[in-house]
């Protein structure tokens, strides 16, 4: 029988701030849409840096289902014996096959239904990992043999890597969510084959700052170029991310919707 089935997703959580709008924020938002998935993208949420396994269990604790990450999730060496023994933390899946951890996991919610989360990295001014495409059609026909709802978090630097990605995949995907840039983009859609998208989600963190860190020092590295150190601003504490509601049947989104919500 079918369902509608609600997803809540979270942008890259940027250091104690960010954190502090996931403990706040998600829990009530959670409740108030009666999501029955929650996603965040964790890679930035150790000091703005990586995550470590206190960190992945606070964002559990905060209601995360499964927690997604990107280029910096090998920057805490600690996290690496957890990666491989966590199912619900996933590191991008075109790493090489080698590399601890999975890239990709399904989950149940309590009524049964069943989300796999795919987390991808656009190799576009980043590393030159497996090819986010193939792996994709690979990852997405095996996890399509156990359900159809299906979200993939395009962590990439290029509108255009994200925007292929999406169109490659759309009708065989329920939603393709990007991250990375921590700056929210306006062009939600739903694609013709019934995949809904978002270029990024943007930043769950301190938005009076550079995307996420502190002003001051990053104009000086512009104006210097000379070395500065980059700490996590404290001002302006935003949830950034999306609300996709889909079919639990077909897999296919019925509507997206972009978040963006003040810590109160």
């Amino acid at each position: 029988m079918s369902k509608e089935v609600t997803l809540l997703y979270s942008g890259d959580i940027v250091g104690e701030p960010g954190r502090r709008a996931i403990r706040q924020i998600l829990g009530p938002l959670r409740n108030r849409h009666r999501a029955d998935f929650c996603v965040v993208n964790g890679e930035n949420s150790a000091g703005g840096s990586g995550i470590t396994p206190k960190i992945f269990q606070e964002l559990r604790d905060a209601g995360a289902d499964v927690v997604t990450t990107g280029d910096h999730i090998w920057d805490n060496k600690e996290i690496l014996p957890m990666i491989g023994a966590e199912p619900r933390l996933l590191r991008p899946a075109n790493f090489p096959a080698r590399v601890a951890g999975a890239g990709a996991v399904i989950v149940e919610s309590p009524a049964g239904v069943k989300l796999a989360v795919l987390n991808l990295m656009g190799r576009t001014f980043l590393r030159n990992l497996d090819c986010p495409f193939q792996v994709a059609e690979r990852e997405v026909a095996r996890l399509r043999a156990e359900t159809p709802l299906i979200f993939v978090d395009m962590h990439a630097e290029t509108t255009s890597e994200k925007i292929a990605l999406g169109r490659f995949l759309d009708g065989r995907v329920t939603a393709v969510v990007g991250s990375h840039t921590h700056v929210q983009t306006a062009d939600e859609t739903i694609f013709p084959g019934g995949t809904a998208f978002l270029c990024d989600a943007g930043m769950t963190g301190p938005h009076e700052s550079i995307l996420g860190r502190e002003i001051q020092p990053i104009i000086e590295r512009f104006l210097t170029q000379m070395p500065q150190r980059f700490e996590v601003a404290r001002q302006g504490i935003r949830f950034n991310g999306a609300r996709i509601r889909a079919d639990s049947t077909s897999g296919k989104a019925l509507s997206i919707e972009r978040l963006n919500l003040p810590l109160e």
